[in-house]
């Protein structure tokens, strides 16, 4: 269903006050729609549409909005309202409101739940920030070897209404251990009087509470799942993790890969969200360091100032250089940062990528030379003179390029190994920061070259 098709009919039934006809179109909605829908409504109409919705549909949907717009939404409910919400929410995602809250609220909020829930919120929380443990839920379906298929699925229906999925099912022993998981469709194509330790193969993928949330993106990605269980060290089945909890993690960490590539600090919120200074904060250290850096560019052609003076067309095609040494830098480390990101190569393979880039930045700068001499060819005959010896010229830079994007594809390989194996992210090693030494370097080689191949010539 396309809310915004709709929208102004919903409008029309808030402004005539039509409230049990709008609760028995939006009861058919699904919770995604009914979402949108209040992120398209002033914050008066978002509160009385939501107060309007069923405690369970309500949680469902609360569960779809931003951060921004749950707390608007829980500022205007009451008490009761509340504790209703929150204990009707799943706990993996309410543990996702908990953890953007200050902790005075997170105590607020946690005095709302009933005791159960009030423990599976402090052992979720209790967990370290980006575990696994912070991403699980305990709505899962635990089932024992000995019970028979029919039984199995007398139980799915007596406790599975509120569980997170069904689509696997947790065997267990009597200390509560994991010993394998079994597809639902797997009891749905057998004979009832069969035994659960019959469809076991003891064949099964789980995490643990205290891995990395980026470790569970790779277990997921690799054995392709929906739901992964979680045990804790001694094996003990604690909860469950589901692919769409994963797939945010996903989104989070490739943003702020993203964001770290562009030399700018990862952001907490949503760009319309982030407030001017925090930007300039997250924008302004890395700025300044690539600025610095840039000042060793001025210095390094302060050094090479007497070359220029001699042969002042040498800076014509300086910033030529310098860019495509650059830009080769940055394609290199973009690259190498988004394999070593999903696991397309290793620290071990450093020596591989060192020798494949050489090659490569040697074949791309061979082709750039070709197009600078060419270009320098065509506006000599054009009529636009670079002097007596503009065939000398054109080979210098020509050579210049080659060996200033061999060298940038080489150090934009490179820096990323090296951030790794100091403990960094390697996407710490963005484009604009290799840009920026290679900057440096390009100027050493374009004139080292040219007092090498014109010196006797345009260069006394």
């Amino acid at each position: 269903m396309l809310t915004m098709l709709v929208n102004p009919e919903i409008k029309e039934l808030i402004k005539t006050r039509k409230y049990s006809e709008l609760k028995e179109i939006l009861i058919d909605w699904d919770p995604t729609d009914i979402a949108d829908l209040i992120l398209n409504l002033d914050e008066e109409e978002r509160a009385l549409l939501f107060r309007l919705l069923p405690k369970e549909l309500a949680a469902d949907v609360f569960e779809y909005l931003d951060y921004d717009t749950q707390i608007d939404l829980i500022r205007s409910m009451s008490h009761e309202r509340i504790a209703e919400l929150l204990n009707e929410m799943s706990p993996d995602d309410r543990t996702a409101l908990f953890e953007e809250m200050p902790p005075n609220v997170v105590k607020q909020m946690i005095n709302y739940l009933t005791p159960e829930e009030r423990k599976i919120a402090q052992q979720l929380l209790g967990y370290p920030e980006d575990s696994v443990g912070r991403l699980m839920t305990p709505d899962y379906i635990a089932i024992r070897e000995n019970w028979t298929v029919q039984e199995t699925l007398d139980y799915i229906r007596k406790y599975g209404h509120d569980k997170e999925t069904l689509s696997i099912l947790y065997v267990v022993d009597d200390k509560g251990k994991l010993i394998d998981d079994i597809k639902i469709r797997d009891f749905l194509l057998a004979p009832l009087d069969t035994r659960v330790s019959e469809l076991m193969d003891g064949n099964f993928v789980s995490l643990k509470v205290n891995d990395d949330q980026e470790t569970a993106i790779e277990v997921f990605k690799k054995y392709d799942r929906i739901a992964l269980p979680v045990t804790d060290s001694s094996g003990a089945l604690v909860g469950i993790v589901t692919v769409d909890d994963v797939l945010d993690v996903a989104e989070e960490e490739t943003t702020e890969d993203i964001h770290k590539s562009a030399a700018v600090e990862a952001l907490e919120e949503p760009y319309p969200d982030t407030p001017i200074m925090d930007m300039i904060k997250k924008r302004a250290v890395w700025l300044s360091i690539l600025f610095i850096g840039e000042m060793f560019t001025a210095t390094a052609m302060g050094f090479f100032e007497h070359e220029i003076s001699q042969a002042v067309v040498l800076a014509l095609f300086l910033p030529l250089i310098i860019s495509s040494g650059g830009n080769s830098g940055s394609q290199a480390s973009t690259l190498i940062i988004r394999a070593l990101a999903l696991n397309e190569i290793t620290l071990k393979d450093w020596l591989y990528v060192f020798r494949r880039e050489i090659i490569t930045g040697l074949m791309l700068g061979v082709i750039l030379a070709i197009i600078g001499f060419i270009r320098i060819t065509v506006w000599e005959y054009a009529g636009y003179s670079y002097g007596e010896h503009w065939i000398l010229l054109a080979f210098t830079v020509a050579c210049s390029i080659i060996g200033v994007v061999a060298w940038g594809s080489l150090m934009g390989s490179m820096l990323p190994f090296i951030m790794k194996k100091l403990g960094f992210d390697p996407a710490t090693s963005s484009a604009p920061f290799v840009a920026t030494l290679v900057d440096v370097t390009g100027i050493i080689i374009y004139f080292t070259v040219a007092h090498l191949m014109l010196s006797g010539t345009l260069l006394p």
